[in-house]
């Protein structure tokens, strides 16, 4: 099973995997390489590749340093699948307010060094993202996500930990903006596709889709490589999405 998972990271893992033929939503932040606009394009990263895409194709990024009423005036249009316009907008304006008074990294940091676990940096951010803006809604808080202090039954965080491997890896796939993460530490963004295939494979037991399969799928492909389990993460992802199993 590793030498074959090794051969299909190998296979992905080049520039062309991402392109206008084979679409993801790092597409879009591989043109900026900036961590603002990666973690939005993360966030907005559920339902259909192509529709993903297009929304985020159709975003004005130099919004981030507008005020909030310019940012409000520009997104009114703007909306996608549970995300009304003003959960778009609100999600600009605390992002704007965040970097004004530190950066996604640092706050994440101060999370993950405590444990060195990335689930308490990325709480640490959901914490920050909720105190910057009141604004409450099905669509805001679905996007953003919550805090939790279980793994069974809790959400996977998907979006985020994929966001970290954009972050904290490095190769042709994923970008590598942030220093100072052990990549071991990464947990898998896992999604209905890795989760099925992960499945099939064998690869995991655990029958729920929770943060708990993602922690255990982890552990399992930490036998494979145990410094950089997530390697295989763009591999599993496209074996189910291009349906080769």
């Amino acid at each position: 099973m590793k030498k074959r998972l090794d051969l299909e990271v190998k296979k992905r893992n080049t520039s062309d995997e991402v392109s206008r033929d084979s679409l993801d939503p790092i597409l879009v932040a591989h043109r900026y390489k900036d961590p603002t606009i990666s973690l939005i394009c993360a966030l907005f990263a559920y339902g259909n590749v192509k529709q993903i895409v297009k929304f985020l194709d159709s975003l004005d990024f130099s919004l981030l340093d507008k005020s909030d009423k310019e940012i409000e005036d520009a997104l009114k249009a703007h909306y996608y699948r549970f995300q009304k316009s003003k959960d778009v907008a609100t999600l600009f304006i605390v992002l704007k307010r965040l970097n004004k008074e530190s950066s996604l990294e640092e706050i994440f940091k101060n999370g993950y060094n405590k444990n060195k676990s990335v689930i308490e940096g990325i709480y640490a951010i959901i914490e920050k993202l909720y105190t910057l803006e009141p604004h409450s809604s099905q669509g805001y808080n679905f996007l953003i996500g919550k805090v939790s202090t279980k793994t069974k039954g809790a959400g996977a965080l998907k979006r985020w930990m994929m966001f970290l491997r954009w972050m904290v890896r490095e190769d042709n796939i994923d970008m590598g903006l942030w220093k100072g993460i052990d990549r071991a530490d990464l947990i898998m963004p896992l999604d209905t596709h890795t989760f099925n295939v992960s499945l099939k494979l064998g690869l995991l037991k655990r029958k729920t889709y929770d943060l708990q399969s993602a922690i255990e799928l982890t552990q399992t492909l930490k036998t494979f490589d145990k410094n950089d389990p997530l390697k295989y993460d763009f591999a599993l992802y496209r074996i189910g999405q291009e349906k080769i199993l």
